[in-house]
């Protein structure tokens, strides 16, 4: 594992947000999801493509807090242009775990 530095880490915008859309992604070579999570008045609204199918439905995703790094460049994939990285955790069956606030934080709040 590379160790970075504290000043590296500062640099990651980990961000807290509320997702506000959610639906299925047809065009994805892999099963996922195109999601738009509002990280407040600072940053805004930011849509990305997630491969979060396995544990989860569109429908449960809307109004739930996400982590996503707000500060990658964006990404065209296939027809969506992701503009964050929706973060989460593999499980052993490689289904991913969403990262999300243990309590309720202000939209954009930032991991430090």
């Amino acid at each position: 594992m590379k160790e970075i530095t504290w000043d590296e880490f500062e640099q990651v915008e980990l961000r807290v947000g509320t997702i506000v859309e959610a639906e299925v992604f047809p065009e994805a070579r892999k099963p996922a999801y195109k999601i738009a999570a509002d990280f407040g008045p600072e940053i805004g609204i930011k849509r990305s493509s997630a491969q979060i199918t396995d544990l989860y439905k569109p429908e449960e995703l809307i109004g739930r807090q996400i982590v996503g790094v707000v500060n990658f460049p964006a990404k065209r994939i296939g027809p969506v242009q992701s503009e964050f990285l929706v973060c989460g955790f593999y499980r052993e069956d490689r289904a991913v775990v969403l990262a999300v606030p243990e309590r309720p934080v202000q939209n954009g709040a930032k991991l430090g």
